[in-house]
């Protein structure tokens, strides 16, 4: 469940208009902006891009990147994009980074439906003019460039069926490597990066139900292993992405310094889609709101965006 509140009826000719307003003259409005953007979805988002291209003859995210700054231009800059380019921007920034960002990979490969993560192939390549599979290969190395690339080509089945007896027979294959510790098999790499995520789910209940025990507590090993520090979010990602998201919340607001980039991806990634569910399982685990923890550890407009976008009225 989405947690962003648009209305069903918009006018994308005035709403250009108020956004041009609130860039006019010598300051500029942020909260005329947050109340345009802030409750418009991304097929409305696109309709203000295009009408305001069309009256003004200038880029509307241009103008939004040399108007605002800090936290809150970021986040207005990758709420405004449409969702496959702004996963694009997302991976390369992640790629790009000195200590590259794996799990941002992970998220974008694992979470989106295979014709999201198409999309976010075809954004990547008209923006970058290279592909994502060629930028995650130039940047990673050994098992997690395995795994990495794998993930990001893939083009799952997307259907509800399951076959017990591939669950059933894939649940020993993982257990037995993990026993091993053969964590890097080419074989655990076949299964996360080819089975729907409903045959994973399958078979990550049948390794629970005959060992115990979950396949990521037989995970932990050495922290600074990187191909465990990729699995790990990995099976995360394909088994419950909405537990996974409600931890990166958590993480980003818990660290001493809030974690703006992962508190950023996360709300503008998931405010169309299941926020409300991540909201209401972060109640659970952490016993405060969501939109109280945000608003506690941010402040002005950065501040004000993330908490339209959580729902909270004005």
């Amino acid at each position: 469940m989405a947690t962003l509140i648009a209305p069903e009826h918009t006018s994308a000719v005035e709403d250009a208009e108020k956004l041009q307003k609130a860039c006019k003259g010598w300051g500029t409005d942020e909260k005329a902006i947050i109340s345009v953007l802030g409750h418009r979805n991304a097929v409305q988002r696109k309709q203000i891009r295009l009408a305001y291209e069309d009256l003004y003859q200038e880029d509307l995210i241009k103008r939004l990147e040399s108007e605002l700054s800090g936290d809150f231009e970021k986040a207005v800059y990758r709420w405004i994009l449409d969702p496959a380019d702004r996963d694009a921007v997302l991976a390369n920034v992640a790629i790009k980074k000195l200590s590259p960002d794996h799990h941002v990979i992970v998220e974008i490969s694992c979470t989106r439906s295979p014709e999201e993560l198409l999309a976010v192939r075809r954004a990547y390549q008209a923006r970058y003019k290279h592909s994502l599979e060629e930028d995650v290969a130039a940047h990673t190395k050994g098992d997690t460039r395995k795994l990495l690339v794998a993930l990001v080509s893939a083009f799952r089945f997307d259907g509800e069926e399951i076959d017990t007896r591939v669950a059933n027979s894939e649940a020993k294959i993982l257990h037995e490597t993990v026993k091993d510790k053969e964590f890097n098999h080419e074989e655990i790499i076949r299964i996360l990066s080819t089975r729907s995520k409903m045959q994973l789910m399958a078979t990550f209940n049948r390794y629970r139900d005959d060992h115990g025990t979950t396949i990521t507590k037989n995970l932990e090993g050495d922290s600074g292993d990187e191909f465990l520090k990729t699995l790990r979010p990995t099976i995360r990602c394909l088994n419950d992405p909405k537990k996974y998201f409600e931890k990166v919340l958590r993480n980003s607001i818990r660290r001493v310094g809030t974690d703006e980039d992962a508190l950023t991806r996360v709300i503008v990634t998931r405010a169309e889609k299941d926020l409300k569910d991540v909201k209401e399982l972060y109640y659970k685990r952490n016993s405060v709101p969501l939109d109280q923890a945000v608003a506690k550890d941010t402040t002005g407009d950065y501040k004000a965006l993330l908490l339209t976008l959580l729902g909270k009225e004005d």
